[in-house]
């Protein structure tokens, strides 16, 4: 995918707060007070018939804070937390299990944080063990983990293959010491070759990338330099997230803001770069943050219609419901979206509590499901069909969106999206800013585009 020039003035147009819609509507609008009752109708109707399953799981202990992070995490080397909180999400385990089909398979299960390789590898086989006492686990079932190579060892390694892992994805952000330096994350290449190995060697069948561009020192040049080291590796997979600037939600991040942060037009002249570079080098530009090698699962499944977005980004598996586990996990189970409480004490309190310990929860409306369907058709395939959507969605779309289609014109005249009696295309431009175009047909963002992270 090649991109035209950007000028200053798209940048300024186009870099507003807006959602990254892992989810629609946003996490902002689930609610505190869904009664309990439209919650177990919607489990009860999700469960009449045996439909995979994907798992995550949130480990959010980190020995350290790096301070960009955007994620739910408790900082600290105590690991006196540690126990409890996995026998809660044992808990958790079992009332939730209760409610499922007895023939549901889990076919995808994701490790995410905070650093699920905080966990010792004795507790990691205890965790595995656990999942496979509760659930039916598909032979070929995709099992992913997020892995800080700072503190892994080979005998976490071991451990994560014995209890069913066969993916990972590396958090590396930047190999630029100055850069490490600035965002509190020390983590020489060393590490990464090594881990890299360690996996390999223990015959994981997928490993990602995670790199950030946007922070302190970063130019396109340094991080060129990065992309050179990590690509003698061969990942099968890069997820290489723009940095996201919160300090209002994420305190910590304030720490960055006397760095040299890259601004806007920096920013976006190194993702062009890193789009450009990866697609040389034989990776296709999935969407949002995401590439892939050309026999990757992510990229058979853009190819045949089944890629879809979730709270993990991009996911090879079309209409699976993902049931969550551990404090600020969020379940996707049909048209409800149920999010854990945030904070550990409260989580753990919970779950003694309810067989579901959510605190906030969103019940889809009719036009959110429309919606929700149209924005993630955009992000997933960069191409829609007027006939066919009609067709899933059960309304002429065109009639249906009239008024957002009027509204996408200033986006056609600034060569983002290209609109026909037969659908709508992305162009190599808007792909760059598929958060711009997706805004474009969601109901709720005029009232809390405050609380979202810029488009670039």
């Amino acid at each position: 995918m090649t991109a035209q020039p950007f000028d200053r003035t798209l940048v300024r147009k186009y870099n507003v707060p807006g959602p990254r819609y892992t989810s629609y509507p946003t996490a902002p609008h689930f609610q505190n007070d869904l009664p309990d009752f439209v919650v177990n109708d919607h489990l009860k109707r999700n469960n009449e018939t045996p439909r995979p399953l994907s798992l995550y799981f949130h480990i959010p202990f980190c020995k350290t804070l790096c301070w960009y992070c955007g994620c739910t995490t408790v900082i600290g080397a105590n690991r006196g937390r540690v126990d409890p909180y996995l026998k809660t999400l044992d808990r958790e385990m079992e009332r939730k299990a209760a409610h499922l089909h007895p023939d549901r398979e889990v076919v995808q299960i994701h490790f995410g944080g905070g650093t699920p390789t905080f966990l010792s590898p004795q507790e990691i086989r205890w965790i595995g063990d656990r999942i496979r006492h509760h659930f039916r686990i598909a032979p070929d079932a995709e099992v992913g983990v997020e892995i800080d190579p700072r503190r892994l060892t080979r005998d976490h390694v071991k451990a994560l293959a014995d209890a069913g892992f066969n993916r990972a994805s590396l958090g590396i952000q930047d190999n630029n010491p100055v850069v490490q330096e600035a965002i509190h994350r020390i983590q020489p290449f060393p590490l990464v070759e090594q881990a890299v190995r360690w996996l390999r060697e223990e015959g994981f069948e997928s490993l990602n990338f995670d790199l950030i561009y946007g922070l302190p020192h970063q130019t396109v040049e340094s991080f060129d330099a990065t992309l050179d080291e990590v690509l003698t590796l061969e990942p099968d997979r890069f997820a290489i997230y723009t940095y996201a600037h919160v300090p209002w939600i994420k305190p910590a991040q304030r720490l960055l803001e006397g760095a040299a942060l890259p601004g806007p037009k920096e920013k976006l002249a190194m993702q062009e770069h890193i789009v450009t570079r990866l697609s040389r080098e034989g990776y296709r530009y999935i969407g949002m943050d995401h590439y892939a090698r050309e026999d990757n699962e992510l990229t058979r499944a853009l190819d045949d219609g089944s890629l879809r977005r979730n709270f993990q980004g991009y996911s090879t598996f079309a209409g699976v419901d993902i049931y969550g586990f551990g404090m600020s996990a969020i379940s996707e189970i049909g048209g409800l979206y149920l999010q854990n409480p945030r904070e550990i004490g409260a989580y753990q309190k919970a779950v003694e509590e309810r067989d579901f310990p959510n605190f906030r929860a969103c019940s889809l409306s009719e036009d959110d499901e429309i919606r929700r369907a149209f924005i993630m058709a955009l992000m997933c395939h960069g191409r829609l069909d007027f006939v066919e959507q009609s067709e899933l969605l059960g309304v002429e779309v065109q009639t249906y969106f009239a008024d957002e289609l009027q509204d996408l014109a200033p986006l056609i005249d600034d060569g983002l999206v290209e609109l026909d009696d037969e659908g709508i295309t992305v162009t190599g431009l808007g792909r760059l800013l598929l958060r711009n175009i997706a805004m474009v047909f969601d109901a709720y963002l005029e009232s809390d585009a405050q609380r979202y992270s810029r488009a670039i």
